[in-house]
Formats: C-alpha cells, structure tokens, sequence
C-alpha cells in the first residue's frame, strides 16, 4: 500500500441504484446494485451476523468512485429477503449457495469479494468453493475460526472495567440476559469494540434492530456478539486458508471485537495475503475512518486489476 494517496476516477456521475429479486431455490433475495451496470469489474459484499441486513454496508457504495459496480444482497431469512418456514437452510453451505446464485443470475462474472464480520468467513469459505468466481478477497473484520474468534471477543470482555466485566459473566452464567446490569454491560461492549462512534449511523441501527427481529441471528450465532452458541460455533475454516490462491486483503480495527490476532490468522494462513489495521476503528473501519477504507480497499482494488 505504498505511494501517494489514490485518486478517485473521473467526474462522471454515479448511475441511480437499482434494486430486486434473485430466486433461490423457490426463495427471493433482495439485491441492490450501484454503479454502471457495464463497470469493468464488481464487487459483490456480503454481509455479517450471521442475520443482519445489507443497510450496514452501504458504504461500500462509495467505492463505485473508483470505476466499480458495487453489488449488496440480503441473505436469506434476512433484510428484505424471504424468510424460510424452516431453518434448514441457514447455513453457511447455504449462503456460499446463495452469494452464488447472485452472482451467476447477475451475470457478474469474477468478482471483488469483500465480506463484513460472517461475511468474512463466508467469503473465505466462497473462496474455497468457487475459487473460479474471483478476482479478489477482502475481509473486513473477518473471522476463519470461529472457536477463536470467540476466545478472542472473551478475552475482550475481560478488558471491560470490572462491574460490567462481572456483570456479563455472572448474569450470563444465569443466563440473566435481560438482566439491566448486563444489558448495560453488553451495550458497553457494542460501542468500545463494534462500533466506538459516539452516535451510530441510522443504517447500522436498522440492520441491528432487523437482524434481532429475525430466527437467523439467535439460531446460527446466539444471544450477541460474545455469547457464539448457534450452529456456526465449531466452524474453523483456518486449516484451509492454504488453498486461496487469489489476492488477498485483510482489514481489521485495532479495538475490533474480531481481533488482530484474529486477522493474523487469516493473514498468515492465505499465500500473499496483506493485512492493514485500522487504528481507530473497532469492527467497522467503513464506518469509524471511511476515507481511510475507501483509499485502501480502492488501492488494493486497482493493484489487482493492474496484473489481470
């Protein structure tokens, strides 16, 4: 990431958005692309949770700047998405087979994959699925171990000052989750090493606030971010990562919940990869140093595009 600050191309002006349907086995998912349609390459998000909604990754949108379409979809069960009468199919299997079926329905062709938070993992497990569907990886405050990163995020609940240190573990140990004190306790934890804003932006707010409403988010993870007692708990992608052969870029905030020790993981195990960390940031440097994100992740971009 060496050089002079990267300049956004040209004047022209962004084409409106468009949004709509892509069927998934007898499933709608909503999609939102931004951008011309006849950009050189896209970049398709995935989104975290597991259950939240695109809303949160908006700002991925500004990356059309650079020359890029920028494509957002809800996952199935989540934001304007059908959600299934079963739960059978909230996966991450299923939503590799989803981020496909997106793709291939909008005639992509081989795309920038950045993931946020579960969308990191599930675009690391994309990577070792459709490896032919990439130009590139990015993760952004992505995880390849779920075993770990839960280690980690306790080990980050052991960092919070010693009422609500024991308040989450005392009353979580009860399972006394509505309890104020450790509703307090995981509201302090959300704003030092998720988002440390002092006012959250109305998009992530509205991505929370559906997410909770949703099965998706307590069935796959659990009761919050630290408490990872759904079906993704024992998933580690890590003895894997030396199969990804495509450019690699690896974000993570130096107060992430999702550790640096976490990003490291995934540094040190892809071939190539590179790793920046946001040094302000928590979990969503889009958010927390947005100019900052756009000029590495748009470096990164047009790095890759310059060799292929």
């Amino acid at each position: 990431m060496k050089g002079g600050r990267l300049r956004p191309r040209g004047a022209a002006p962004i084409p409106d958005e468009t949004d709509g349907f892509v069927p998934v086995e007898g499933f709608r998912l909503f999609y939102r692309t931004f951008g011309n349609p006849d950009a050189p390459a896209t970049i398709l998000g995935l989104h975290g949770g597991p259950g939240m909604s695109h809303d949160y990754l908006l700002p991925f949108a500004k990356l059309t700047r650079f020359g890029y379409r920028v494509v957002l979809f809800d996952q199935l069960g989540c934001g304007r998405s059908e959600v299934p009468p079963d739960r059978e199919r909230f996966s991450l299997e299923h939503n590799v087979l989803e981020a496909d079926a997106v793709r291939t329905a909008l005639g992509l062709g081989r795309v920038h994959l950045i993931g946020s938070s579960y969308g990191g993992l599930l675009a690391i497990a994309y990577a070792l699925r459709h490896p032919e569907g990439l130009r590139s990886l990015v993760t952004v405050g992505g995880l390849a171990s779920v075993p770990f990163a839960q280690a980690e995020m306790n080990r980050r609940v052991d960092e919070l000052p010693e009422p609500a240190r024991r308040a989450i573990r005392e009353l979580g140990a009860r399972g006394a989750l509505s309890h104020p004190d450790y509703v307090r306790a995981t509201d302090l934890f959300y704003h030092e090493y998720v988002c440390r804003l002092a006012e959250w932006p109305p998009e992530l707010n509205r991505s929370l606030e559906v997410g909770l409403e949703r099965p998706v988010y307590r069935y796959m993870n659990g009761p919050n971010e630290f408490t990872i007692t759904g079906t993704i708990r024992d998933i580690d992608l890590s003895p894997q990562l030396g199969r990804i052969r495509v450019p690699t870029l690896v974000l993570g905030g130096r107060y992430d919940e999702v550790t640096p020790a976490v990003a490291e993981q995934i540094e040190r195990g892809i071939p190539g990869a590179r790793r920046v960390t946001f040094e302000r940031s928590a979990h969503l440097p889009f958010w927390e140093e947005p100019d900052r994100f756009l000029e590495v992740v748009g470096r990164f971009l047009r790095e890759v595009d310059a060799r292929t």
